[in-house]
């Protein structure tokens, strides 16, 4: 009686034992879960942006002619360009 006693015993304590460890197993999975979520929602919006991005250049020239200003530094007929300068970003070989 008291060897079946300890055997029960036993494979209670390995049972407990086993669901503790996938307890803790399905909280990490949990994390990983929402982790991946919040990855998601970041590239989704990323996505969308760039998709908005492409519908515009397939619209218009406006969207078109607004990268070329900023980017390729376009400049058209009759247009004056200047450039501003901040001081403080100016080398210190040009200043007296």
């Amino acid at each position: 009686m008291r060897a079946l006693l300890i055997v029960l015993l036993l494979i209670l304590i390995m049972l407990q034992f086993r669901l503790w460890r996938e307890v803790s197993e399905v909280h990490g999975l949990r994390d990983r879960v929402e982790q991946q979520l919040e990855e998601n929602d970041s590239l989704r919006e990323r996505n969308d942006a760039l998709a908005a991005e492409v519908e515009d250049l397939r619209e218009g020239l406006e969207a078109i002619e607004e990268r070329a200003r900023s980017e390729l530094g376009l400049i058209q007929e009759g247009e004056e360009f200047f450039l501003v300068v901040d001081p403080e970003q100016v080398d210190g070989d040009a200043q007296p």
